[in-house]
């Protein structure tokens, strides 16, 4: 171990070996060896500031550029090796420059502290990931519209505690899931501005000693702003821990939209059908078709909240300023990236290649699903809301006493409700008339749905501009 002592960045005070069993608990380099692209570009960023300040020369400088070039170009064709005593991905790159180019190496670590390090690499992966999850959310938002614009003309129930409520078109279902979504797009980009702060300069936790140009780094790194407390920039993960919620909301909406898919997918429903790329077969009973795909998008949602849940309870005990309960951030970071990206793809798959069987859905409808309509009836004669509901409450209890439909109720029957009823009542047993009165913006009739399509369009093109 004595060998390995000597690339640690914190190595001199200590005397001995470190028990090898504590060198495994501490490193990190297993997972956050992924930011060794952020770890060179902040490197190569403040080893330019370092020349500017005079702590470095304009040849050695140029000696630790290269160097890194030559890192990275390690790292970006997989022949990197990390070994022994490369704790983290910081002491993993200086090592290998120090192999390279030699004493220049160890003047990069002037005046910088792991502590703003890690936050500047964990801010500049992560606002990569978020580019790629806005991407890819988008994308499924736009497969989510046009295909509502290719249906538009299909009915089938909407249901409020997975009861029969009323008869709205799919599109303006799948636009429902479209509207939660762009609000995580919207927080995405919330998120990414809050993330895009810069920690670097701000050294262990009091500041770098040796006036370093910050504005040059920021400039250098393309942040929007500078940290103003060097305390606050190494100790805290809001941005973190924001994005951990983000993941667990954006998993909320698509294990909501799964949810219901999968019961759309049975039997009894029979509304969609599965692509046999989504689906599997059972190791038993071979007329199964299971809706796997949704049902693990419904189950990571329950794993990202598991991170986002267990790093807050590390983050609420903290003192101040850094403590390496906060190494816990990556893999929690890591693992919600990597599994939202997944749902993101598969969710988009899904949804662009399900099937839907328009006969099941329509015959679903029912007239039960009309009794608003008769309380409309009566609102449009002149009556109360109130009295109107309660008149229709009777209609429906008089067909189910009778043991018929609603629909098949004569107007002598409704005249022992309201005198109001008339031979008109017919027209409201109409589901296409029903979901046209559904006018006003934000309803499901066709004209609403259409400006609901065309909002979203619109709305796409800034978002990819």
């Amino acid at each position: 171990m004595a060998s390995s002592e000597g690339n640690k960045l914190w190595g001199g005070r200590f005397v001995g070996s470190i028990d090898p069993v504590m060198e495994r608990f501490n490193a990190s380099i297993s997972y956050d060896k992924r930011m060794w692209q952020a770890d060179i570009k902040g490197s190569k960023a403040y080893a330019k500031a370092l020349q500017k300040t005079g702590l470095v020369t304009q040849n050695e400088m140029e000696q630790i550029l290269t160097g890194l070039d030559k890192v990275h170009d390690e790292w970006s064709r997989g022949e990197f090796r990390i070994k022994d005593g490369d704790e983290d991905i910081h002491t993993a790159n200086e090592r290998r420059l120090k192999e390279i180019i030699g004493d220049p190496a160890g003047k990069l670590h002037t005046g910088r502290s792991r502590n703003d390090q890690v936050a500047t690499d964990s801010r500049l992966w992560l606002r990569d990931a978020i580019s790629t999850l806005k991407k890819q959310t988008l994308q499924l938002i736009n497969t989510m519209v046009e295909r509502a614009a290719v249906e538009i003309d299909i009915l089938f129930p909407g249901y409020t505690h997975t009861q029969r409520a009323q008869p709205i078109r799919w599109s303006h279902w799948i636009l429902s899931h479209a509207v939660a979504l762009s609000r995580d797009v919207e927080r995405l980009e919330e998120i990414r501005k809050r993330t895009n702060v810069m920690p670097l300069g701000s050294g262990a936790i009091a500041g770098n000693p040796f006036n370093i140009d910050r504005e040059l780094l920021r400039k250098e790194l393309n942040f929007d702003s500078i940290s103003i407390n060097s305390l606050d920039a190494t100790g805290q993960r809001d941005f973190v821990a924001e994005f951990l919620f983000w993941g667990s909301m954006c998993l909320t909406h698509l294990s909501k939209m799964a949810e219901d898919l999968i019961l759309y997918n049975t039997k009894e429903f029979s509304f969609i059908t599965l692509s046999d790329a989504y689906s599997t077969g059972s190791s038993l009973m071979p007329q199964k078709k299971n809706a796997d795909s949704l049902e693990l998008i419904r189950s990571k949602a329950g794993r990202v909240f598991g991170r986002c849940a267990g790093f807050l309870m590390t983050l609420k005990g903290l003192p101040s300023t850094y403590n390496k309960d906060l190494q816990e951030d990556k893999e929690a970071m890591f693992d919600t990236f990597d599994t939202v990206h997944a749902v993101l793809q598969v969710t988009t798959g899904v949804i662009s290649t399900l099937e839907i069987n328009q006969k099941a859905m329509e015959e679903a409808l029912s007239p039960d699903m009309l009794a608003t309509d008769l309380a409309y009836y009566l609102v449009r004669k002149g009556m109360p809301f109130r009295e109107a509901h309660s008149c229709a409450g009777k209609a429906v209890y008089i067909a189910e006493s009778k043991k018929i439909p609603l629909n098949q109720l004569t107007v002598e029957d409704l005249h022992t409700v309201s005198p109001l009823f008339d031979c008109d009542i017919c027209t409201v047993w109409d589901y296409s008339s029903s979901v046209e009165q559904y006018s006003a913006p934000g309803g499901t009739a066709k004209c609403s749905v259409t400006a609901q399509i065309e909002h979203f369009r619109s709305w796409l093109q800034t978002q990819h501009q």
